[in-house]
């Protein structure tokens, strides 16, 4: 687990809850540049927060056969471990990347409105059928069922923002997700790829969202 906090900031801190993508873990959240745009963005006027990254391996931030479940371990241990901690987790945001941006618009819906002030997903691994599903991120087409966030009426009252690259994999999905909400999302499709260049750029106007 990591911990990014401004300077100068004091307990009672709300936390995002910042999920990384495959092969990715806590570090390589905060190796976005997160501390140093938390500071910029505070600095800049925004209410002070906390971003908070955690290991979740490659099992898609969902429950699966082999037992491992780094969903149930965001929101049954770590928010309570972050409370111990003196932050405010009475609501608390979500952002990912890739992998992590699914497991946001999944924990967010699971975690519900009344807790969840909004979720930010940026090139959000999605797809539109299990036969689509890269290998290892379901266990079988019940799995991909139980877990898709297509169609989830939990996220029509949550704030949304979705964030993806023209030149993602990911563009023709996300597009397709952000239709069926039926309503209008923060963010938007720009030119970008699937890459950490992409994902610091942007950064900046992410952070600055979910204090809004």
């Amino acid at each position: 687990m990591a911990i990014a906090r401004p300077p100068g900031a004091s307990d009672g801190l709300r936390p995002v809850i910042a999920l990384h993508g495959r092969d990715g873990d806590a570090a390589s959240v905060m190796d976005l540049g997160v501390t140093d745009v938390l500071a910029r963005v505070v600095r800049a006027g925004a209410p002070p927060f906390a971003v908070v990254s955690v290991d979740g391996g490659d099992t898609y931030w969902h429950r699966r056969a082999s037992g491992a479940d780094s969903g149930a371990m965001v929101l049954t241990e770590l928010l309570p471990m972050l409370a111990a901690k003196g932050l405010d987790t009475s609501r608390v945001a979500f952002l990912g990347w890739s992998m992590g941006g699914y497991g946001a618009l999944l924990l967010g819906a699971e975690l519900g409105a009344a807790r969840t002030a909004g979720i930010c997903a940026v090139s959000p691994a999605l797809w539109t059928s299990y036969i689509m599903t890269d290998n290892g991120a379901f266990d079988s087409s019940y799995d991909w069922a139980n877990n898709t966030v297509f169609g989830r009426s939990e996220l029509a009252s949550i704030p949304i923002r979705v964030d993806c690259g023209t030149g993602d994999r990911f563009y023709a999905a996300s597009r397709q997700f952000v239709a069926q909400l039926g309503r209008p999302v923060a963010g938007g499709f720009s030119p970008g790829g699937h890459d950490p260049v992409y994902w610091r750029s942007q950064l900046t106007g992410e952070l600055t969202w979910l204090t809004s």
